[in-house]
């Protein structure tokens, strides 16, 4: 098969952890018998110095036209300092989320065995722990009307959301759950919230076409807290744009490392995939930057186009990794590997999964090649 993908590469760290991603993608393409075709474009800061737009048109035509998209960071010191800068980076990631009506967030949280001692969180409360959150990204109190009184005194932010926004994100929950342990969890403040009592009532009126989905309820004060006691609870949760922001970063630290957490960003027709780290523009150019979030990253994009013993390749090559130490210094600070021996190591292994460990591990060593 072929398939057409963007390539958005952004700023700082992002075009070294896209070139590992696409590293990934051409040895699946290699095994698996598809042609990835790229379109490279810009978006960011790199764009705003190149075109002074932070989305050019171009970029945008390049990614409506593609079957998924591949995005790697976004921002630049020289205008997070500058408050009175007019046009950001983040402006072009906003536009395009609106433009291609990206309204679903998802993001996978794993907690991988070999990265339990890294987290905060004891091990027997985490161990285990394998959630995906689905966020609404296009509506809600970032997206309602704003006053602020003409005296400065008073601020209001409206929230609003229809049946129709709710039931859109909440079929691909249920069908989520439904390929994984069967269990969606809708976190609102339905007890306070006249958008999350219509949230519950439409999600709860969903659930009968669902039967194999058990449906349960928290609000979001307990769920933030259950998040810390008890992660394994959960399978899938469903969310609203606010809360799912709070939600997904408090969740980001129980994996123990934030260089492994993908996220993709779903519409009707488009779909974009991204790491959920920033641009660490300190890291640039310096081959240091952890791509497992790239490349897990790439595989949603397979997940997403219907690849999924593709997306499988990719991820039993991540957790190969972990388990032979062949990470970058943020895992891996006593022995670290670059970001593109990590991608050449993830390669090798999807080209090469019946090789002993022994042998990836000299590979990358610079002990011996793979014949």
């Amino acid at each position: 098969m072929t398939y057409n993908i963007a390539i958005l590469p952004g700023d700082g760290i992002g075009p070294e952890v896209t070139a590992q991603a696409k590293k990934a993608l051409e040895a699946i393409a290699d095994i698996y018998n598809h042609t990835f075709k790229y379109k490279e474009a810009l978006m960011g800061a790199i764009a705003i110095d190149k075109t002074g737009n932070p989305l050019p048109e171009e970029t945008l035509d390049a990614c409506e036209a593609a079957d998924a998209i591949l995005f790697g960071a976004i921002g630049d010191p020289k205008y997070d300092n500058d408050p009175s800068a007019k046009v950001r980076p983040e402006q072009g990631l906003l536009r395009l989320r609106k433009s291609l009506g990206l309204f679903c967030n998802i993001r996978p949280v794993k907690a991988y065995e070999e990265l339990i001692g890294k987290s905060p969180l004891k091990r027997h409360i985490i161990s285990g722990t394998d959630i995906s959150i689905y966020r609404e990204l296009t509506g809600g109190i970032y997206f309602g009307e704003k006053h602020l009184s003409e005296d400065g005194q008073v601020a209001s932010d409206g929230c609003k959301y229809s049946v129709e926004e709710i039931e859109r994100m909440a079929h691909l929950a249920f069908k989520e759950a439904q390929k994984r342990r069967k269990k969606l969890t809708l976190v609102d403040k339905a007890n306070v919230l006249e958008t999350s009592r219509l949230w519950r009532k439409t999600v709860t009126a969903m659930g009968p076409q669902y039967p194999d989905v058990e449906l349960d309820f928290l609000f979001v004060d307990n769920a933030a807290m259950q998040l810390i006691l008890n992660p394994k609870q959960f399978d899938v949760i469903l969310t609203e744009n606010l809360f799912g922001d709070i939600i997904s970063d408090e969740a980001s630290v129980i994996g123990g490392s934030i260089g492994l957490l993908a996220s993709a960003s779903i519409g009707k027709d488009n779909a974009l995939f991204e790491p959920i780290h920033g641009s660490f523009p300190q890291g640039a150019g310096k081959d240091i930057a952890n791509p497992l979030a790239s490349i897990l990253s790439a595989a949603m994009l397979l997940n997403h186009l219907g690849l999924t013993e593709e997306a499988e390749a990719i991820e039993r090559a991540v957790e190969k990794s972990l388990e032979l130490g062949i990470t970058t210094q943020d895992i891996n600070p006593d022995n670290p590997f670059s970001t593109s021996k990590v991608g050449d190591f993830i390669a090798d292994y999807i080209l090469n999964q019946e090789d002993s460990n022994i042998n990836f591990t000299n590979v990358h060593m610079g002990q011996s090649t793979i014949i």
